[in-house]
């Protein structure tokens, strides 16, 4: 009988062990969390904020652990001050360049391709994203594509993609998507398509109109779309914000204020050459892009104007009709949705 109790005794002993063990951890980990969320280093909180404030129907993550009014702090200490001019047309040249030497390897990853080559492809990543950059050396073959029933419905991008026929495409502008339920049917802001203008509403935060003008060259700046018309722009669609304008990258104030997401980034090099930018996020290891990491990606490539487009579960990026990259949802799964507008590499 001694012998047993002993034996029950030492169990007893063993389970105070690992249930005092496992207290220890959760008190540990619950200080661990309160230091991050309201400790002295802003770094996480600021992290969280806004990349929970920059979705529609994540906001939550952010709301449950600070007041409105903290949160509109953190948003006014974390902005994209874009420079303050449209785009200088002059300066683009789409005439064709024929050149062996390079500045960098990055130029040389740009320029290097073969004469009848329409595009080209290179893969990139960084410490926390990972995505594809696509040069497209004739402009004069990139247009606006919407969604076919414009107003009542959304389309995948891959759908637009083969309906016309496109050998590249990419996210375009936003649209209304109240608590992340959007379907893709309004546009939120100016859409111009071959010359004609598809809606008027202006889009309200950063940036502006991002289009080409009919001698080919990517337009950015803040006009209506009877404005952009008269100065011949064919092709456009409006969001942000502006990364940079005349070679002037905008100036990010904190973490920018757009956390870390999935991102879509178009741009034009002072040759004609225009960058086609899809940043994948939202998994371990790889979990986007800010602002900060788009005007470093795209000024290393010699985007002399770029602008932000529409990003999360949105980017997309296809090539002769195949998804390229890999959107995540906010329910993990490998897919993305439909939108309102994209651009497209036509044949």
């Amino acid at each position: 009988m001694k012998k047993i109790k002993k034996k029950s005794k030492k169990r007893l002993s063993t389970k105070k062990k690992i249930i005092i063990t496992l207290i220890s951890f959760i008190v540990v980990l619950s200080l661990g969390g309160v230091f991050l969320l309201y400790g002295p280093y802003p770094k996480f909180r600021n992290w969280l904020v806004t990349t929970a404030m920059t979705t529609m129907n994540h906001q939550y993550l952010a709301t449950i652990f600070y007041s409105d009014e903290t949160i509109e702090k953190i948003l006014a200490e974390n902005k994209v001050i874009e420079p303050d001019k449209d785009t200088n047309l002059d300066i683009i040249n789409t005439d064709k360049i024929e050149t062996t030497i390079y500045k960098d390897k990055y130029e040389k990853e740009i320029l290097e391709h073969e004469e009848d080559e329409l595009y080209k492809m290179i893969e990139i990543k960084g410490d926390n994203y990972s995505g594809y950059l696509v040069a497209i050396y004739d402009p004069s073959k990139i247009k606006v594509v919407t969604s076919k029933n414009l107003g009542t419905s959304g389309e995948y991008l891959i759908d637009m993609a083969k309906r016309e026929n496109a050998l590249v495409a990419i996210n375009g502008g936003g649209f209304l998507d109240e608590n992340g339920q959007g379907t893709g049917a309004d546009v939120a802001g100016i859409v111009i398509k071959d010359g004609k203008i598809l809606n008027t509403t202006r889009y309200t935060r950063a940036g502006g109109l991002i289009g080409f003008t009919n001698d080919n060259k990517l337009y950015l700046g803040r006009v209506t779309a009877k404005e952009a018309i008269n100065l011949g722009i064919r092709d456009a669609v409006e969001f942000g914000p502006f990364l940079i304008v005349n070679g002037e990258a905008s100036k990010v104030v904190g973490n920018g204020g757009y956390g870390l997401h999935p991102r879509t980034v178009i741009g034009q090099r002072k040759d004609g050459v225009v960058l086609f930018l899809v940043i994948d996020g939202r998994r371990i290891g790889c979990m986007g892009a800010d602002m900060d990491d788009l005007i470093e990606i795209m000024t290393r490539y010699g985007a002399y104007n770029a602008a932000n487009l529409d990003g999360g579960n949105s980017s997309a990026l296809i090539i002769n009709n195949e998804l390229i990259n890999h959107p995540i949802n906010w329910d993990n799964r490998e897919e993305t949705r439909p939108i309102a507008t994209g651009f497209i590499l036509t044949k």
